[in-house]
């Protein structure tokens, strides 16, 4: 019999990725959704892509909410989870985002142990590794971001707050629930469905012709694909049993990032910004564009940061960042969102 798997958030765009990796290698899936009418764009985006929707089953559960978890997680033999809420209209107010990013770990964690599931991967942020603003030091997985530190925007810190959450959580328990952090950056590629785009609106902006110019930023690109196989190999693997680990692949400032999607899409991308934005009229736009109020302090910075260890623990090898957003630009073109 298939092991079975338990992926929360099973309409996002992470989740819906691992969901596909694990079923083409065989994994029985259980997905998590807020309200079950969703299950069907769920299953019909997740079916394209896997080549089939079965085996895949969904359950009701909510971050913020104690009823359902224990359901969720009976029968289960590992956990990705991969939901935590993103930051938008309500990213000034913390509490939006803290609650149910930091409570619902601690949700999953708790049905996790009490049902004995032998592995729980909780997908973090890379930002959760990064030293503090102004610091020559480069992010690994030693180094813990401060959640209070005034730079951070509330989702960056609500991240940073659940991973410590877990851990500690882990730390005071004595089953054998091993637990196992994944810290992705700036997440792209193609989308399944048209819903929970999440770092993906970024490109999506671009291609709209939004924000009117480049703004001095750069992002440390990973591809969604190259993301879920690094989770299932998380669950998999021995050595990966108590470890932080980086997904990183290569840094593009955004004129980078707008030139590769010009050169690949030609006229389909004549609306991506060509000039450049000063750093004063980034921060002005920041007041009424939420994406730019979680970067603006990163303007001109290259947080530098190492995936080395989840290269050589788990073999991550993330594909060229040209490939990722070229593949994510087209699948939103596709699919009548740019």
């Amino acid at each position: 019999m298939a092991k079975t798997v338990l992926v929360t958030g099973g309409s996002g765009f992470v989740a819906g990725w691992c969901i596909v990796e694990l079923l083409r290698r065989g994994y029985a899936v259980r997905a998590t959704l807020r309200s079950l009418s969703k299950e069907r764009s769920a299953r019909a985006a997740v079916a394209a892509a896997a080549g089939s929707g079965d085996p895949l089953t969904f359950c009701v559960a909510d971050l913020t909410d104690d009823a359902g978890w224990d359901a969720a997680v009976a029968g289960c033999d590992a956990i990705l989870h991969v939901a935590s809420p993103l930051g938008g209209k309500t990213s000034r107010d913390p509490n939006a985002l803290l609650a149910p990013a930091r409570d619902g770990t601690l949700r999953v964690l708790r049905a996790a142990t009490k049902a004995g599931v032998a592995r729980v991967v909780v997908t973090s942020a890379a930002a959760a590794a990064r030293p503090p603003y102004g610091s020559d030091a480069v992010s690994d997985e030693t180094v813990w971001a401060d959640p209070t530190d005034r730079k951070w925007d509330p989702y960056r810190s609500s991240k940073i707050l659940a991973e410590r959450a877990a851990w500690d959580f882990i730390a005071g328990q004595v089953g054998r629930t091993e637990l196992t952090t994944i810290l992705p950056s700036a997440v792209f590629g193609p989308v399944l469905s048209t819903e929970s785009l999440g770092s993906v609106r970024i490109i999506q902006g671009l291609l709209r012709g939004r924000p009117p110019g480049l703004p001095n930023l750069g992002f440390w690109v990973v591809d969604v694909r190259d993301l879920a196989e690094l989770h299932v190999r998380a669950l998999t693997s021995p050595e990966a049993a108590g470890q932080r680990f980086i997904a990183a692949g290569e840094f593009l400032w955004m004129a980078e990032i707008a030139k590769t999607l010009r050169a690949a899409l030609g006229s389909r991308a004549e609306t991506v910004p060509t000039r450049r934005l000063p750093n004063a009229v980034v921060r002005l736009l920041a007041l009424f564009l939420p994406q730019l109020r979680m970067l603006s302090a990163d303007l001109g910075r290259i947080n530098r940061l190492t995936s080395d260890k989840a290269r050589r623990v788990l073999g991550f090898a993330p594909r060229p960042a040209a490939t990722t957003l070229v593949d994510c630009a087209e699948s939103l073109l596709a699919r009548g969102l740019a």
